[in-house]
């Protein structure tokens, strides 16, 4: 659903070449970043092993979820007072090589987006509390909810004012009502989607009641704790303040920020699907075996996670590769704005399998409570970044944003490997051989279906011609499905050829999740 919102966003605003489309991609990314900083990844981090903790306690953990709840929506609250206050300022230093007219309408567009920040707190809040109680469920699903409102919005939009896939309409063009249409739909939108799950709050028996007595739970605690994943936050957003301005050059000329949103979005895409599902559920398990110091248990987890996780997770790294540019047409209006982003896609799925590993190496360091350690290798990242990505404005327009995906893709690669080598030392071993002995032979397996994949590129093109490809949505969406397809069965049939358990350990986790979907006959 979160793609087909951005098909119609696209649709409706455009996205390579866009100077429209670029306003309000700074305006819609600004509550997704200050969230991160003051809570995203703190939340993440320290919630569940803190909850897990809590609910051994007498009361099951009511007094901490209480205290903790009423806590961040008060901080959530101000948080969210003072960003919208500040809006002007906070698209400034986002968009400092933009004209007026244009940071205009992207400060117009912020005053209505900002207010997202507390929707998106609330929704990790309550979704966190679900997820330490073993209800997974509705924090994976309230998106659609979002999604759904959003496309509703964004229909309302182009009944009323027209599409503009071509991105043509000028930044002077807006009217107020269009403004508060599209961005206010797409707030409402993140409110529901956090609303939605005090319902799951109930069906799970947690009842909500305001507590302001602080004291004497255990947030300190996990104050502590969050303070160090707050500083990495700030790094990681420094780091992505640069990224958006070096991108900004290219704003109207070629790939720029909202090309850049697209293709994180698509490059998201299995990491969401399949990364964050698989380790949401080892997350819960990983903290449980570290709260009881059961080490043995811990580290088959994050062996299981790792090899389990990049079984499907190399598969999408070659089939997005190779379908980027129909994929990418999606989004875009002509070939040339496909090829564009289709490039910048390519160029972050370099680093699609060192961020999978990344993001599974952090949770062994929040389930361990240790926060700290992420914060250097962050810096580490944002170092490297830094330095690659000022050299990538000296690019070209037409390669900036490819050069900044490259230098992304880099750093990431660098830090996974030095998280890796600590993450080995800590755990002792890790079974890190079993892990590199599984990764070759996902690699053996995707070589001959990234292969046959272009292959069937290749005839597609010859029979049907470019634009069944990259023009329109039924043909190319007709080309991803029939290549992903092909290159499933010669990936799984590779991999059987190779003997590989996690071909049995995939299909086990898939079973269980079909099953755990199903209503109960009784």
């Amino acid at each position: 659903m979160g793609f087909v919102r951005s098909i119609v966003l696209a649709a409706t605003i455009g996205a390579v070449n866009s100077a429209s489309a670029d306003a309000f991609a700074v305006a819609n990314q600004l509550p997704n970043n200050i969230y991160a900083i003051i809570a995203g990844g703190t939340l993440s981090a320290v919630l569940v092993p803190q909850i897990v903790r809590a609910m051994l306690h007498s009361d099951g953990g009511s007094a901490y979820i209480n205290k903790l709840l009423t806590i961040a929506m008060v901080i959530l609250g101000a948080t969210t007072l003072v960003a919208t206050l500040a809006a002007p300022a906070l698209v400034w230093i986002s968009t400092t090589t933009w004209t007026g007219d244009q940071r205009a309408l992207a400060v117009v567009f912020a005053y209505w987006c900002l207010p997202q920040i507390f929707f998106y707190g609330l929704y990790t809040v309550l979704g966190e509390v679900l997820n330490a109680k073993n209800a997974f469920g509705p924090f994976t699903w309230a998106p659609v909810l979002n999604n759904v409102v959003s496309i509703l919005g964004l229909v309302a939009f182009m009944v009323l004012f027209g599409a503009d896939s071509e991105g043509v309409r000028a930044v002077t063009d807006w009217s107020p009502s269009m403004v508060v249409l599209l961005g206010g739909s797409t707030t409402v939108a993140v409110a529901a989607q956090a609303l939605i799950l005090f319902v799951a709050w109930r069906r799970v028996g947690v009842r909500y009641r305001p507590d302001f007595r602080w004291r004497g739970v255990g947030l300190g605690s996990a104050g502590q704790l969050a303070g160090w994943t707050f500083a990495m936050l700030l790094v990681t957003q420094a780091a992505g303040l640069l990224e958006t301005n070096i991108a900004a050059i290219a704003s109207g000329q070629g790939a720029s920020v909202a090309a850049v949103s697209y293709a994180w979005l698509i490059f998201m895409l299995p990491h969401s699907l399949v990364t964050v599902s698989i380790a949401t559920t080892f997350f819960t398990r990983m903290s449980t075996h570290a709260s009881k110091g059961d080490m043995g248990s811990f580290r088959v987890d994050v062996s299981t996670l790792l090899r389990t996780t990049a079984a499907f997770m190399v598969l999408a790294n070659v089939v997005l590769a190779v379908v980027a540019y129909p994929f990418a047409s999606l989004f875009s209006d002509t070939a040339a704005d496909a090829v564009a982003m289709g490039n910048v896609l390519i160029a972050f799925l370099v680093g699609l399998i060192p961020f999978t590993v990344l993001f599974i190496l952090q949770r062994v360091y929040y389930a361990l409570s240790d926060t700290r350690t992420p914060f250097f290798l962050q810096v580490l990242q944002a170092s490297i970044f830094a330095v690659l990505a000022l050299l990538s404005g000296l690019l070209p327009v037409q390669w900036i944003a490819i050069g900044l995906a490259l230098s992304l893709s880099a750093a990431t690669g660098v830090q996974t490997l030095v998280a890796a080598l600590l993450v080995r030392r800590k755990l002792g071993g890790a079974g890190g051989r079993t892990v590199l002995v599984s990764f070759a032979r996902f690699v053996g397996a995707a070589v001959p279906a990234g292969i046959v994949g272009l292959l069937v590129m290749w005839a597609l093109q010859q029979l049907f011609g470019t634009d069944f490809i990259t023009g329109g949505y039924l043909t190319p969406i007709l080309t991803m499905l029939i290549v992903g397809v092909v290159m499933l069965a010669v990936y799984a049939g590779a991999l059987l050829l190779l003997r590989s358990p996690e071909v049995h350990e995939a299909r086990a986790l898939v079973m269980s999740r079909i099953r755990r979907r199903r209503p109960d006959p009784s």
